[in-house]
């Protein structure tokens, strides 16, 4: 059999036949695909062998599927505000839409730096402290590509946003789970077992991923809290990768504060982050990075490699929204807080148990009082029967059972939607 070569596979070659359309009596076509590549037993990574489709991109499909009400993902439907709108269509109009720098436009990463050191008391260095991305979960997977090798194990609470996981198991390390468990008591926040934690820790334990505010459970880790994972990482020298996309997300007087700083952080931690959550730009795909130069410069180098590169025009409007005044950030705040206080009395009043969230915009709840066997089955009845779409809880766990009495709805919906969702809820059966 003639050895396989690239020339023999790839090289188009012409072929005199008579072209009907053209006249033309040469065409190109493609040779004949040698037999053993043809019957070759096609093979897929191991890596991907127990991923699904995403849960809540799933829901958003249903809920279009049977004109539901979209509780499930989290994007708003109202408008981003009008001045970040302008940014974006003055810099589309004045030609910025060529590729920006790979680790992003100048005036954003400059915007970036300034705002950190305002809310978070960090001095950085735009040039080499900042890696703009396509959103902040483009700048999670790059970050761990960056930093993992196989072996490495990467600690992660549970119930967790559904691509850490996956993200940890594309870059060759194992996600170890540390449970948050549900509040007690009504207004309770959600605990984690400081013994649990500290043995998922060991020689090598490369990072820890930390979202706080955090999606799904709406909570927000005390400053004793940080301490704790702060000690760890020293103790274990182990790496700290904080998503805070929801950062000015917070009420009943919580404060967000950023791992990186507290005292012996600074130079351990990546803080991601992103315009998508504070300014309404979910569809946008600008985040960032925020890490010591020697690990910003492997980040870079993976995110050149991933996406070259993040919208330059909407990097430029990002800067604009940076700049916005801390009035800005109360009202959000302030907003989203009537919402939540909205959909608890919502789901309350339709026989839900809710757990009350301090940050972010999601409320996780309890469904058991429904009678459902599982959260598969409760949020197909919902979507299918009541209108409304809710991300089934078992889709935050790295073991399906221990989140199959819950589920996730968010609530950055406008006041009428929210009404509507609670009229359509009314009809559920107890």
């Amino acid at each position: 059999m003639e050895p396989v070569s690239l020339e023999n596979c790839e090289q188009l070659v012409r072929q005199p036949t008579s072209d009907s359309l053209t006249g033309s009596s040469n065409v190109l076509v493609f040779p004949k695909v040698p037999e053993q590549i043809a019957h070759r037993k096609a093979s897929l990574s191991s890596k991907v062998e127990h991923f699904t489709e995403s849960v809540i991109r799933e829901m958003t499909r249903q809920a279009m599927l049977y004109g539901a009400i979209n509780l499930a993902q989290g994007f708003p439907d109202f408008s981003a505000p009008a001045e970040i709108k302008r940014a974006a269509q003055q810099a589309i109009a004045a030609d910025i839409n060529q590729y920006a720098i790979t680790w992003g436009a100048k005036t954003l990463r400059q915007a970036i730096a300034h705002q950190f050191k305002e809310w978070q008391g960090i001095s950085l260095d735009p040039e080499r402290e900042i890696t703009v991305c396509c959103g902040s979960t483009e700048a999670m997977i790059s970050t761990l590509l960056a930093v993992c090798n196989a072996g490495d194990e990467v600690v992660i609470f549970e119930p967790f946003y559904e691509n850490y996981g996956p993200d940890a198991i594309l870059s060759g390390a194992k996600p170890q789970f540390v449970k948050l468990h549900p509040p007690e008591t009504p207004g309770g926040s959600w605990t984690f077992d400081e013994a649990a934690l500290r043995k998922a820790f060991c020689p090598q334990t490369k990072a820890i991923i930390l979202n706080t505010p955090n999606n799904p459970t709406g909570k927000v880790f005390t400053r004793e809290e940080l301490e704790l994972l702060r000690d760890l990482c020293l103790e274990f020298d182990v790496l700290a990768i904080t998503d805070e996309i929801y950062e000015h997300i917070v009420y009943d007087g919580e404060r967000h504060i950023s791992l990186a700083s507290l005292e012996g952080m600074r130079d351990r931690t990546v803080t991601i982050n992103g315009l998508s959550k504070s300014y309404s730009v979910t569809g946008w795909r600008v985040g960032w990075t925020i890490a010591p130069p020697a690990i910003s410069d492997a980040i870079r180098k993976v995110h050149d490699f991933l996406t070259v590169g993040a919208p330059a025009p909407l990097q430029e409007a990002g800067a604009t929204a940076l700049e916005l005044p801390r009035h800005y950030y109360q009202q959000l705040a302030e907003s989203y807080r009537e919402r939540r206080d909205q959909i608890m009395s919502t789901l309350v009043e339709a026989g839900f148990h809710p757990f009350l969230p301090r940050g972010a915009y999601y409320v996780m709840t309890d469904i058991t009082a429904f009678g459902f066997s599982d959260d598969i089955r409760f949020t197909e009845y919902l979507v299918k029967e009541i209108g409304v779409a809710a991300v089934p809880g078992s889709s935050f766990y790295h073991d399906p059972r221990d989140g199959a009495r819950q589920v996730r709805f968010a609530f950055c919906k406008r006041d009428q939607t929210l009404a509507e969702a609670a009229r359509r809820l009314e009809r559920i059966r107890r």
